[in-house]
């Protein structure tokens, strides 16, 4: 495996292989951009196929945390890491305290938070370690209730151009992944009077959505054929393929997962079939913006700061319309305008 051939390589600033023998943790700290401030992102933790698959998506979810800071105004970095392993199985105490000490070496170069099988009392223990963490319970606390409000505002904002509706009441959305995010957003989808077709691998959280927004429960594959105006990938990424991306009905696919694209082309594709796309480093930044005000922290301004997200998606799409290209395409180009001219 060869670091700087992988496709996904962009560049980055540095990549950390950490461990610990006797916890037997294992991870990656992908650092992909300062040019902003410090690199800033979550901690996943996930039972990768092989340490290849844990690079990559250590490499892509960094450089979406570089854009995603920059489209949202932020005067932070992209990072990101990983642990790799089943968080059912190795999760102790003694592991996030090693995980504080591999991030404490890094001296602030980035600054971690929870993220897929992570919880802000998992970096609470490594917080004891290391002050290089942020999302942390007695200050900005729990991100994901801001990345569903994030998310379900950008759903209105794709339905608003894509279908010139200002509500969601008689549309149909299809979510995958019924996480603490995604289960969030179908209550803001439902109080919205949104129909819910949900598709999870966690039972309970099923059964409860069903119980609680009269969801209609399908099969992990079956989500991608359903017929639907809205497509939301909340579970991980690369769900929009060569095999799910002929499959879709929705007119537009608008979610919180990271990386919903498994290749840039698809980009391309769903242009071609008419598809709206709201970029996911966009849609989804509530939880980082809501970190961004953890010093002397107030969740008013932070729920305002959120709620640009509507308005810096409308522009992506009329950008995107206006030069022809996919919407993926156009908040990259923006994001690295950004970037460029040192976050102005």
């Amino acid at each position: 495996m060869a670091l700087f051939d992988l496709a996904d390589f962009d560049n980055h600033e540095q990549v950390v292989f950490f461990s610990d023998k006797e916890t037997g943790l294992k991870g990656i700290i992908a650092i992909h951009d300062s040019t902003l401030g410090a690199a800033v992102g979550g901690c996943r933790m996930w039972d990768y196929a092989s340490d290849e698959e844990a690079l990559i998506d250590a490499l892509r979810l960094s450089k979406g945390m570089t854009y995603k800071n920059a489209m949202a105004g932020l005067r932070m970095g992209g990072g990101k890491s990983v642990i790799i392993g089943d968080a059912k199985k190795i999760k102790s105490e003694a592991l996030f305290k090693a995980f504080g000490v591999a991030l404490d070496r890094l001296n602030g170069r980035y600054l971690s938070a929870e993220d897929v099988n992570i919880t802000t009392a998992d970096i609470a223990i490594a917080n004891t370690m290391t002050p290089f963490v942020t999302g942390t319970e007695d200050k900005s606390g729990n991100p994901a209730p801001f990345t569903a409000l994030g998310t379900f505002l950008g759903i209105k904002a794709s339905v608003k151009h894509k279908l010139n509706l200002d509500e969601l009441k008689g549309l149909t959305v299809s979510v995958q992944g019924l996480g603490s995010v995604g289960y969030a957003l179908c209550k803001h989808l439902h109080d919205a009077g949104a129909t819910l077709i949900v598709a999870d691998i966690n039972q309970v959280a099923l059964d409860s959505a069903a119980k609680e927004f009269g969801a209609i429960i399908v099969g992990l594959d079956a989500i991608y054929d359903q017929d639907v105006d809205i497509y939301a990938p909340c579970a991980l990424g690369a769900t929009i393929n060569d095999d799910t991306i002929n499959r879709i009905k929705a007119k537009v696919i608008a979610g919180c997962a990271n990386n919903q694209l498994a290749e840039p082309r698809h980009g391309d594709l769903l242009v071609e079939k008419g598809i709206l796309y709201a970029p996911d480093y966009v849609i989804n930044a509530g939880g980082i913006i809501n970190i961004s005000f953890e010093e002397d922290y107030c969740r008013e301004k932070a729920t305002k700061k959120v709620e640009e997200i509507y308005g810096t998606l409308l522009n992506i799409f009329t950008k995107a319309d206006a030069l022809n290209k996919p919407t993926s395409i156009i908040a990259d180009e923006m994001a690295r305008e950004i970037i460029k001219n040192g976050g102005k």
